[in-house]
């Protein structure tokens, strides 16, 4: 014989709903981890872009002042930086064991903001550097 609660459902199908409640957490947790790899593969990818054309800018600018700082070496870094995010964020959408995916998604997730506070540490550069010129 089966208790009966006040909402009216029994103990015997209480673990069942918990159980398909905590099936769809970890779908939605899944799905919310595999969005964030999209993001970061979508945005390093970009970041790549920028930081190169960025690093053509100041060469330019650079050789006609006659100004040299690292800031373009540091871009190039930054670049590699954010095309590893890239790749890494690549291979966690990729795999198909969760506890890879997990790993190398904090390598993505690691990498990224290594670049973008990279990125600001240039900018910090470049405008100390051009307010001197």
């Amino acid at each position: 014989m089966t208790s009966t609660h006040h909402d009216g459902s029994s103990s015997y199908f209480r673990p069942r709903r918990q159980m398909s409640r905590m099936l769809l957490d970890r779908d939605a947790r899944a799905a919310l981890e595999e969005d964030l790899c999209i993001h970061i593969f979508g945005v390093s990818a970009g970041m790549v872009g920028v930081c190169v054309t960025v690093i053509g800018i100041l060469r330019v600018a650079f050789t006609l002042n006659k100004v040299n700082t690292l800031a373009d070496d540091l871009l190039a870094w930054d670049a590699l930086l954010f095309l590893f995010a890239c790749v890494a964020s690549y291979w966690a959408l990729r795999t198909r064991s969760t506890q890879r995916m997990h790993q190398v998604e904090h390598v993505a997730d690691l990498l990224f903001l290594i670049g973008l506070a990279g990125m600001v540490g240039v900018c910090l550069m470049l405008t100390y550097t051009l307010a001197k010129v």
